[in-house]
């Protein structure tokens, strides 16, 4: 399916893309794959942004977000994400025990980060319905119900990342490839 989507760069991008892949560019040295699929709607490329944005604002951890991004991207099967959020990790210094149990679905360090886990992926395979019980494990687990929330946000901002990529067939940039899953 890959030919049905342009992977654009500034100069092929719509005109109200073209300033959001600039930004992109200029912070980060690249135009990751997923950026230049997502450019070919503009809202959709600000909507993914502006997401991770407010992801990152959250209250949770950064250990915390690289749970819920990544938990969502290995149960998603997403070959550009996976890798992708392992170098944003490495970037935000969360320890590769972490990185590593998240990529091989294999046992978190800690219960609370294991609970988190539990508790995303509650929400991704039941499509938002958690059960009482589910939701107060999860608050006896040291959440709040603001960090219910959250979690919501993570989830839609990787819905549009993975969806996308696997209609895309996203090549990974050569900045992830060391990194590939």
């Amino acid at each position: 399916m890959r030919e049905l989507f342009k992977f654009h760069d500034q100069s092929s991008a719509p005109e109200e893309s073209k300033q959001l892949l600039e930004k992109v560019k200029a912070s980060s040295g690249m135009i990751p794959g997923l950026y230049a699929v997502l450019a070919e709607s503009p809202e959709a490329l600000k909507a993914y942004v502006e997401l991770g944005k407010i992801f990152s604002q959250s209250s949770l951890s950064d250990e915390e977000k690289t749970v819920v991004w990544q938990t969502i991207n290995v149960e998603h099967e997403c070959k550009f994400c996976v890798p992708a959020h392992t170098l944003v990790a490495k970037l935000m210094k969360i320890d590769e025990t972490i990185t590593n149990a998240l990529r091989d679905k294999s046992p978190l360090p800690n219960e609370k980060l294991e609970k988190l886990r539990e508790f995303t992926l509650i929400l991704v395979r039941n499509r938002g319905k958690a059960t009482e019980e589910e939701v107060s494990a999860f608050i006896e687990a040291g959440f709040t119900r603001k960090n219910i929330l959250e979690v919501i946000i993570g989830i839609s901002q990787k819905v549009l990342s993975n969806y996308t990529n696997y209609l895309a067939n996203t090549p990974l940039n050569k900045e992830f490839q060391a990194f590939a899953w």
